[in-house]
């Protein structure tokens, strides 16, 4: 049998279609704590692109465990797994349903009761003090992963995975930081899985089974070692039908899903010292690109690989490398920012780069349903304007794109400039691919005026303007004697600043002013960065980089000015006034980097005239690539309207 990435591959007594795994993840799809439809269109979506295996949103085995308020609960998920099976079956992929329970890594936010855990060991994040499960809570643990299981395959699932990786409580049974009991479960801390998936297995029978292990706990003083990890794998592998390999503990929860600070493949090696002889394991670790993917197979590394993040930011990703085209696929850019859904917004999962994702449901006009083809003139060419460029030209449209500078990319290009975020390059490659397949006219280097609009517009061109934004407003008094730059200026003179330290002003808390930072001391700058947050970089909470940030600017010696605002600079100098007592201070200051809020570029905007991202409100990649796609979809659809006259007067720019 094939060892490609997009050939079928044996499971026990299963077949799944191709090696690619999407494995189970948080979407906040859920309907109070069932599986619902949202999740069919979800996961259907990826069966109908090819993935071989697909393992749904963890669900929770008992009641005692509530992570998060839309976790799934499996007694209540019967018919949303039915409904999931009924919507990817017909794709040929195989459906298992994710089961676990978070222990102390949960909340009692939501069922105001007690955590449980092997131990009194408070989450490091939390720091909530768990229950110590006794052999009641055990036996009810054990029974409710065999119900679940039970459940799951009379849904219609071809099987169940059971979790003992990252955040689970049966990996905090196998560890030395969580497990300090004195019984026959602390003194064999893999005795408790062992019982689970016996008990799965009873009720199962001959449905798949696999096992997401945790093998390095990155806490080698007590946690898994990968030495530790090679010895559970071989005990464990003879009851299962796979084994996932994955790495992270309390102490390192960025570690199991980090951005693109952290090189894809991450896991290559753990998951070849630890692979078990005779058991399928699959490889994870920000896989995102099928010739990695291919490579690790390749090399023996794994018989499978879980390519979720990929899949998020292209369903389509197997179909697209079967069919030969492998260079369509829209990378993901491993930056975290709508695919990590676990915070205080309870957001629906997504993608930056395909914002259609989590939001199947949506059902947008195909392409062909447009009244007439039309000559539509884009101007900008960031991910708002190539989006909407793309859309268009799929749609059937005549479109050109006219971008001021000698380079597409817009924003996006200079965020690629940031530490970690080099990807963003791969995504305006792919852009730039597309706009070639489709015979899109790309026009650089091309300034548009008032004139330009009126003309095209005369001859019935549609115009979407996706013009980007500019500087916003300064809250703090300049005076001559220091240079002061906007972000965007900074990163495209990042070589050829004026000699002194450096401050760098990040009201907004975000990758910018974070990044920026760290490029300047890694060049050897004396750098500053200043938040009016206790923490620098606040807003990195929610992609799970915060504490990853704060110790990399720690590392390269940038120096926080923590609770502070600027209140002025020049002269070589900047006064700083504590947030808390108003107490001012001065600091050294050459080169003063402005890291704050941008504004519309509106010099070309007509009430009434599409546009489409920054131009509208200066926000993420996300938001430029939806509105982009959200706009093309509406001018399509309208129609064409000719102006008879010499346009208005433009409203006035900031």
């Amino acid at each position: 049998m094939s060892r490609s990435l997009v050939m079928p591959v044996e499971l026990g007594r299963h077949r799944a279609p191709s090696r690619v795994l999407f494995g189970p993840h948080e979407t906040n799809l859920g309907r109070k704590r069932a599986i619902s439809d949202r999740h069919a269109a979800y996961y259907e979506r990826r069966a109908r692109g090819g993935a071989g295996v697909i393992v749904t949103e963890i669900a929770s085995v008992h009641p005692s465990d509530w992570p998060y308020e839309r976790a799934p609960l499996a007694a209540e998920c019967a018919e949303g797994w039915a409904r999931v099976a009924q919507s990817c079956h017909p794709h040929g992929s195989l459906v298992l349903a994710g089961l676990g329970h978070a222990g102390l890594q949960g909340s009692s936010a939501f069922s105001q009761a007690p955590l449980w855990a092997p131990s009194r060991f408070p989450d490091p994040a939390s720091r909530e003090m768990p229950m110590e499960v006794e052999e009641r809570e055990i036996e009810a643990l054990v029974a409710g992963f065999g119900d679940a299981a039970a459940l799951g395959v009379r849904s219609g699932l071809d099987g169940v995975e059971v979790n003992a990786g990252q955040h689970s409580l049966l990996r905090q049974f196998h560890s030395g930081l969580t497990n300090h009991r004195t019984d026959r479960y602390g003194e064999d801390g893999l005795l408790l899985t062992e019982e689970v998936l016996r008990a799965v297995r009873e009720r199962i029978g001959d449905a798949l089974l696999g096992l997401r292990l945790s093998c390095d706990e990155l806490a080698p003083w007590a946690g898994v070692t990968p030495e530790i990890a090679a010895e559970q794998a071989t005990r464990l592998a003879p009851l299962v039908d796979y084994l996932v390999v994955v790495r992270g503990s309390v102490f390192s929860a960025s570690a199991t899903r980090p951005d693109g600070h952290t090189e894809p493949g991450f896991n290559v090696e753990l998951c070849r010292q630890v692979r078990p002889h005779g058991t399928p394991t699959v490889l994870q670790g920000s896989i995102v690109d099928p010739d990695r993917a291919q490579r690790a197979l390749d090399d023996g590394v794994a018989d499978l690989v879980e390519m979720t993040r990929a899949q998020i930011a292209d369903p389509d990703l197997v179909r697209k490398v079967r069919a030969g085209v492998p260079e369509r696929v829209r990378p993901c850019v491993l930056c975290n920012q709508a695919c990590m859904v676990r915070d205080n917004r309870n957001p629906v999962i997504s993608s930056v780069v395909e914002p259609g994702s989590g939001h199947e449901h949506v059902d947008l006009p195909p392409p062909g349903t447009d009244p007439a083809p039309k000559r539509v003139l884009v101007v900008g060419g960031g991910p708002a304007g190539m989006e909407a460029a793309r859309i268009l030209a799929e749609r059937g449209h005549a479109v050109e794109l006219a971008e001021r500078q000698q380079r597409l990319g817009g924003a996006a290009r200079l965020a690629a400039m940031l530490p970690g975020r080099h990807r963003f390059t791969d995504a305006i490659r792919w852009w730039e691919g597309e706009l070639d397949r489709l015979g899109i006219a790309v026009r650089l280097g091309a300034e548009v005026d008032q004139a330009h609009l009126w003309s095209a517009q005369a001859e019935g061109i549609e115009v979407v303007l996706t013009t980007g934004s500019v500087p916003g407003p300064r809250n703090y008094d300049i005076r001559p004697g220091t240079t002061v730059l906007d972000a965007a200026d900074a990163l495209l003179r990042i070589d050829d600043l004026p000699a002194g330290p450096v401050l760098v002003l990040d009201p907004i808390g975000d990758a910018v002013g974070v990044g920026l930072a760290e490029l300047l001391a890694e060049r050897g700058r004396t750098t500053s960065l200043v938040t009016q947050d206790q923490v620098a970089g606040t807003k990195l909470a929610i992609t799970g980089d915060l504490a990853d940030a704060n110790a990399r600017l720690q590392r390269v010696g940038v120096h926080r000015e923590l609770r502070s605002l600027l209140r002025e600079v020049g002269d070589g100098r900047a006064v700083l006034e504590d947030c808390w007592t108003a107490e001012r201070r001065t600091v050294e200051c050459a080169v003063m980097i402005h890291c704050g809020h941008r504004l519309p570029e509106e010099s070309l905007y007509r009430q009434g005239m599409p546009r489409a991202g920054d131009c509208v409100a200066p926000r993420t990649v996300l938001e430029a690539v939806l509105e982009g796609r959200r706009t093309a979809v509406r001018v399509g659809s309208m129609p064409v309207i000719t102006e008879a006259g010499p346009p208005a007067p433009a409203r006035s720019g900031p």
